[in-house]
């Protein structure tokens, strides 16, 4: 008895796993080759670091939500005049990569390397590219307590 399961089981497993080949792979293939996950805009990935002005705006947004994180009254940020790094991620998406000295009232200046991922959510209307609630911080990182 113990024999016929085991035989039973490597059979339905082989079944499985040709069904899964001739049905399931196909169609995976045909989701991922359509155009169901395409998205149109006028902003096309970049994988060099680039400087353009929807960067310098995506750095500045990004400066703005840190030191709007920050209680005012223990602690200052002075953060960098460019980005050490900013890039277009495709569909008006950066990232952005700089640096920023924070101090407390109990600790000295100490500078930090933060990341940022900010995405412009007007898509090709960039009449409101200025406005920081057309924008939305995705991810932040390398900075403590934040």
């Amino acid at each position: 008895m113990n024999k016929k399961k085991i035989i039973l089981f490597v059979a339905c497993l082989a079944i499985l796993l040709a069904l899964q080949i001739k049905f399931l792979l196909p169609l995976m293939y045909d989701i991922a080759a359509s155009d169901l996950f395409l998205v149109d805009s006028k902003d096309s990935a970049d994988p060099m670091p680039i400087s353009n002005d929807m960067t310098a705006l995506a750095f500045s947004h990004c400066n703005s939500h840190i030191n709007s994180q920050f209680d005012s009254a223990e602690t200052t940020a002075a953060f960098a005049s460019q980005p050490t790094n900013a890039w277009s991620i495709g569909n008006y998406e950066y990232i952005i990569n700089a640096t920023v000295e924070i101090a407390t009232k109990d600790t000295p200046n100490t500078a930090y390397q933060y990341v940022c991922r900010i995405q412009y959510e007007n898509g090709d209307d960039l009449s409101g590219a200025s406005n920081i609630e057309n924008w939305s911080v995705e991810g932040l990182t390398g900075l403590p307590d934040l």
